[in-house]
């Protein structure tokens, strides 16, 4: 799907196995930015790079013009096929060094962040080439006046290292994860992170079409309204869970099932996850109010 001049957005269909004979459909958007050299924005979970390769071929490229792939941060469905990519093409790698150690130490990041199918997502490891920090400038290499640098935005909360990316002068904004949508599950990792990271995409001003991971890309006023529901979304849960602690609450499996079924999120997301997450705030004691 072209949706601008230059970008072209992949929606990149998946499965994971959550049981035996059991998996869970799954997507995951990347995006192609075409100039002189290709710039690929996350890279799909292994065995994407054929399809991502097939809609180079089809805009009339080779996939051997991708110079460069930036990761939105460390997670399998975005990390898992660039190690396929980058051998195939010799492209360099670049993301936030907060997730560096996830992204170049896959069995660190198995174990600490236990996902469904983990091994299967994942076409190999990876090193960084280079570290996006908060405020640097990407040339993406584009042809003609239509592109521009992109802007790294440092956006934790959905992983320590997740980035967005804003091409200022087209008012494009790749915002990866960190902006749940609606009727999802938000990563529950760092939810005042979370909420403050959106609330610094809300406040960028001319934002004309929003690209995430997660969702069809929004235009104009519908940008900014994705970001009112993402934000709304991760205060929902937040509400739910002080909710379930103030009545008491200390079992984070209970807690993550009562916030699922209050929330009507069964089928979408594994519910051990989000009782780990939930376990580690109920440890140090860090559930801020997000409402005020």
């Amino acid at each position: 799907m072209a949706i601008a001049p230059s970008v072209q957005a992949l929606k990149l269909n998946f499965t994971i196995p959550i049981a035996p004979g059991v998996t869970l459909d799954r997507f995951v958007y990347c995006y192609l930015i075409f100039g002189e050299t290709i710039t690929l924005i996350d890279s799909g979970v292994a065995g994407c790079g054929t399809e991502i390769f097939e809609a180079i071929r089809a805009a009339g490229r080779d996939p051997q013009e991708i110079g460069r792939i930036i990761l939105t941060h460390a997670h399998p469905d975005h990390i898992g096929g660039a190690w396929a990519i980058q051998r195939a093409t010799g492209c360099t790698i670049a993301a936030h060094p907060a997730d560096r150690a996830w992204i170049e130490d896959l069995d660190l990041q198995n174990r600490e962040r236990q996902v469904p199918g983990f091994e299967s997502l994942i076409s190999g490891p990876i090193t960084i080439d280079r570290e996006l920090k908060d405020g640097d400038r990407i040339t993406p290499d584009t042809s003609g006046d239509a592109m521009t640098e992109l802007t790294v935005i440092h956006t934790p909360g959905h992983s320590p290292g997740s980035i967005s990316l804003f091409m200022e002068d087209t008012g494009i904004l790749f915002s990866g994860d960190s902006i749940p949508v609606q009727g999802g599950f938000p990563i529950y990792d760092d939810p005042e992170a979370s909420v403050t990271s959106i609330k610094r995409l809300r406040e960028l001003e001319g934002v004309n079409i929003l690209f995430s991971s997660w969702d069809l890309p929004a235009e104009g006023s519908d940008a900014y309204l994705r970001m009112d529901i993402g934000l709304a979304a991760i205060q929902r849960v937040h509400a739910t869970v002080l909710s379930s602690v103030a009545e008491g609450a200390t079992d984070p499996a209970a807690i993550a099932d009562r916030t699922i079924a209050t929330l009507s999120l069964q089928g979408q997301v594994p519910g051990p996850l989000i009782a780990r997450t939930i376990a580690g705030h109920l440890e140090l004691q860090e559930i801020p109010n997000l409402l005020d």
